[in-house]
């Protein structure tokens, strides 16, 4: 499985508090199935993102690991007025690897005709927007149907692995679950924080997105999909096109 959003370089935001508890998140993920992890350290007001150190740190990282796992770098991007004027003149600072996709966290409190003319400017500047842990924001659990439209303006979206087993508690999973019936998915990641709260772990959401699905979902989710957005050697000679899976019934 591939997790395409996880805080596991130490001390750079509110995720590893140390090298040790990164080396212990990688061994979590490891037995649990993960065989690639996206570094997602935070870019918002509290925490300055800081590419070309991050970099550094995820080649220390993939030296430790060896072939157990392999890294990308990525970015936990707050969409931030500041943050949207920064990408747009230096992309590759805070999107996956040198692809053209963008993983967003939306605020709690966003406007929503706010929030859609900033995703039409970066969708024309030909970035791919990926919605993060929209069953966990307060104002789109409110109202999932934004999270469609989201969809509509060129966004892709991203459930967070806890959500399907119920730890972000009865509300998330719900609405993760009505996510996934309407075929509004495109991956699954853990957004791991630590070794215990909020452990490297995939396996439980992938189990649980089989018994409500088509196994072939739970592939597309886990792995097929976020393996087109890592590939990134291969989508610069060819585009990759998203992949989305069919879930037929209610």
């Amino acid at each position: 499985m591939i997790d395409l959003h996880c805080h596991i370089l130490p001390q750079v935001d509110d995720g590893a508090t140390s090298w040790n508890q990164t080396t212990e998140m990688c061994r979590i993920a490891a037995q649990d199935g993960i065989r690639h992890i996206v570094a997602t350290p935070h870019a918002n007001h509290e925490y300055d993102y800081d590419r070309k150190r991050f970099e550094s740190m995820l080649e220390t990282l993939r030296a430790s690991c060896g072939d157990l796992l392999h890294f990308t770098l990525g970015c936990d991007f707050q969409f931030s007025y500041e943050n949207i004027e920064d990408v747009l003149i230096r992309p590759g600072w805070y999107t996956i690897a040198n692809s053209k996709y963008l993983l967003i966290e939306l605020s709690d409190f966003s406007l929503m005709s706010i929030v859609r003319r900033g995703i039409f400017r970066l969708v024309g500047n030909g970035l791919i927007p990926i919605v993060t842990h929209p069953e966990r924001n307060l104002v789109l659990l409110q109202n999932p149907e934004k999270v469609l439209e989201l969809i509509e303006c060129g966004c892709l979206i991203q459930v967070t692995a806890g959500s399907f087993t119920g730890h972000w508690g009865q509300r998330s999973q719900r609405m993760a679950e009505w996510l996934l019936r309407r075929d509004a998915i495109y991956a699954v990641a853990s957004d791991a924080h630590d070794t215990r709260f909020r452990p490297p772990i995939l396996s439980a959401a992938y189990e649980r997105v089989c018994s409500l699905t088509k196994n072939a979902v739970a592939q597309a989710l886990f792995i097929d999909n976020p393996s087109a957005i890592i590939s990134t050697e291969r989508a610069s000679r060819k585009e990759v096109l998203p992949k989305f899976p069919t879930i037929d019934g209610p």
